[in-house]
């Protein structure tokens, strides 16, 4: 009879009910009227005296295990109606998870990152603020020359020498002083110039700038270099260069592009003429090299540079530089499915 009742104690052991009809079925099967440990209290009389001891403790704890067996699952299946009540139904499938999307901006400077990677230039950062001599007087742009009227100043005001870059080629002069030649590299990043904020300007903004130096860099060098660019990029394969002026290279250009005359957009955005201007770029001017230790003598090299956003505004036909900085989500979901 012992080994009995201890094998109910091992069945209340190993139950598990999901319903409360089950849990209630379970709890008159043993603590009923007519249950199981009726029976067994019933059976105490003819149990023989040298047994008697062991025989209700072993009852006793069959009704202490079917009582706790019976109190715990009404509570976990309260706390799951409860959780299900706070929460809905937790066994359902999950809400989908909204994607994120890269910024335009983003997206077109990892373009034209690999567009240069794919032909050796590597990837060079610097401080976003600078000194003097970096963003100015090393790129052949002393003091009080007439040139930095062109590029509008954030200065420090506590430090007269410190600045917010104005350019990235601030980087390139860095990266010179710190690597011999050949180089062949980019500087992506962010620039500030005290500009009014319009559609078209602002007084932050980003750019990429390319420097490329070795022995017997030409002209012609840097020209099929653009050409390669703006065939990965825009997919066009006709370019032109003209004259131009740019204190840290000499002879200088302004690049365009030929876009097109075949929608009505492509006449809006070129005026009519179907070329636009994408970039500015030249020959490196000797008194940049010797600035950074580079004999010119030995070495030359071509330097060019573009602005992100404008870049990214003839991509997508954007026509409000401002909408890269507002943060408005119906405009930045429209790039999801860019990489």
């Amino acid at each position: 009879m012992i080994d009995k009742i201890k094998g109910h104690i091992a069945e209340v052991e190993r139950f598990n009910a999901a319903t409360k009809d089950e849990i209630e079925a379970f709890r008159i099967k043993y603590l009923g009227k007519k249950g199981i440990l009726n029976d067994f209290f019933a059976e105490f009389k003819n149990v023989p005296n040298e047994q008697k001891k062991e025989f209700g403790q072993v009852v006793n704890e069959l009704k202490t295990a079917a009582q706790d067996k019976v109190n715990f699952l009404k509570g976990e299946l309260e706390k799951r109606q409860e959780e299900k009540g706070v929460y809905g139904d937790l066994s359902r499938p999950a809400e989908p998870v909204e994607i994120g999307s890269r910024h335009p901006i983003s997206v077109v400077r990892n373009q034209i990152t690999e567009i240069f990677s794919n032909i050796g230039f590597n990837v060079s950062e610097g401080p976003e603020m600078e000194d003097d001599w970096h963003n100015f007087t090393a790129l052949n742009l002393p003091e009080y020359h007439p040139a930095r009227d062109m590029q509008d100043t954030f200065f420090i005001q506590t430090n007269p020498d410190i600045l917010l870059r104005t350019h990235t080629s601030s980087v390139q002069v860095r990266y010179m002083e710190e690597n011999k030649p050949p180089i062949r590299t980019i500087s992506p990043g962010r620039v500030f110039r005290n500009e009014a904020i319009s559609a078209r300007s602002h007084c932050i903004f980003h750019q990429v700038e390319g420097l490329y130096i070795d022995k017997d860099v030409s002209f012609a060098d840097l020209k099929q270099t653009i050409l390669y660019f703006t065939k990965q990029l825009f997919g066009k394969s006709k370019i032109r260069l003209r004259p131009s002026y740019f204190p840290f290279t000499e002879p200088s250009a302004e690049v365009d592009v030929y876009w097109g005359l075949e929608t009505e957009t492509d006449y809006r955005i070129t005026k009519g003429t179907g070329w636009l201007e994408i970039m500015g770029c030249g020959m490196v001017d000797p008194n940049v090299l010797r600035n950074c230790n580079i004999d010119p003598k030995e070495y030359s090299g071509f330097a060019f540079g573009m602005g992100i956003e404008r870049i990214a505004m003839l991509l997508y036909q954007i026509e409000d530089i401002r909408m890269f900085y507002e943060n408005d989500l119906r405009f930045l979901e429209q790039f999801k499915s860019a990489l």
